[in-house]
């Protein structure tokens, strides 16, 4: 006897990859996808399988979706975004932190060398009030490694804080606040919020207290399989434009040793200050922004733009990029299309096309 199951389906994108066409501006109707987006089927009592393990005869029904990035830690253990098609609920906070939990309803959708954060069988709940999220972590939650206590921290605050009603984050452990993490004791304070960064690199750094942050973004991963990493960087109280330093940062490249790349000439200079109008900035580069030598192609490599537009928007009141070399405005990206727009910032990062 066959029996018809009937099987809730989610499109659940497993991004392992980006699109090197960008988002929108970037691209043709032909977007050249690296590893095709798999997707993932929910049964009733929450079961994940296939669409190719569905039975023949067997009854799909198709359910609302909702993009969730989560912040996951890769094989070099960076926390990077992932963008993931997670089931909708009302609930979308609490379920984006269930998700970060190990051997949890994330497993079958990971990407190809990444890993969630918390400890497995973690219970949690989520209550938001007046942009304040308060965390409740059952006893399961202190059996992590003392070497992943950072990365916890920003995986949490990261993915709660993406959502416009929360903008701090509070930890408690059975009802019990904390004011440090439980394993290797480090600091929590009253609240957690972006402004501390993420991934954290004071390698450069003598003297920390004089030092104020900004986020960058730097390639991760490799050829054919690159995914964009925040990295936040400490520079000098006494610098008066972070949107320089942020290019700077990006020039100068990431850390010998650190297995990010970034796809940018160290030769690359503004010719001017940079100037932002109504949430555009206007940067002015020489030549050298351009990733050929042909004098009759002047093209600006996609991972660069991308870098670009994700790192600058991290910059408060900053919404969108525009390039001009030497003063001219109009450069082609790498499907030779002319753009003289400026470039946004996605809402989700990593999602297979940005």
């Amino acid at each position: 006897m066959s029996i018809n199951k009937k099987w809730t389906i989610v499109s659940a994108v497993v991004v392992s990859s980006v699109l090197l066409t960008g988002c929108g501006l970037f691209g043709g109707d032909e977007k050249e996808q690296i590893d095709p987006p798999q997707s993932v089927t929910y049964t009733e009592d929450g079961e994940v399988i296939t669409e190719e393990t569905a039975g023949a005869g067997e009854e799909v029904e198709e359910v609302s979706s909702l993009q969730t990035e989560l912040y996951l830690v890769d094989k070099n253990g960076y926390v990077v975004p992932q963008t993931l098609q997670l089931p909708e609920t009302n609930s979308v906070a609490t379920q984006a932190l269930e998700y970060l939990v190990e051997n949890g309803p994330v497993t079958d959708l990971l990407p190809n060398d990444f890993k969630a954060v918390l400890p497995a069988d973690t219970k949690l709940s989520v209550n938001v009030k007046d942009g304040v999220a308060t965390v409740d972590f059952s006893k399961e939650f202190q059996n992590y490694q003392p070497e992943d206590e950072m990365r916890i921290l920003d995986s949490i605050t990261w993915t709660l804080t993406q959502f416009d009603t929360i903008d701090e984050v509070k930890l408690t452990l059975n009802g019990n606040e904390m004011t440090e993490m439980p394993v290797n004791g480090t600091p929590i304070g009253e609240s957690l919020t972006r402004a501390s960064g993420i991934n954290l690199d004071a390698s450069d750094v003598i003297d920390i207290t004089n030092t104020k942050p900004v986020t960058v973004y730097y390639l991760g991963g490799a050829e054919d399989n690159y995914y964009y990493v925040p990295v936040t960087k400490r520079i000098s109280n006494e610098t008066d434009d972070n949107v320089v330093a942020v290019v700077n940062e990006l020039a100068d490249g990431p850390n010998y040793g650190s297995n990010l790349l970034m796809d940018m000439n160290n030769d690359v200079q503004l010719l001017d200050e940079p100037k932002v109008e109504n949430g555009t900035v206007t940067l002015n580069f020489n030549e050298a922004i351009y990733s050929t030598f042909d004098d009759e192609e002047k093209m600006i490599s996609q991972h660069l733009m991308n870098a670009l537009v994700l790192s600058l928007t991290e910059q408060k009141g900053v919404e969108s990029v525009a390039i001009t070399v030497n003063g001219e405005a109009g450069f082609s990206n790498e499907n030779g299309e002319i753009i003289t727009e400026p470039v946004t910032r996605p809402e989700k990062v990593n999602t297979g096309s940005f």
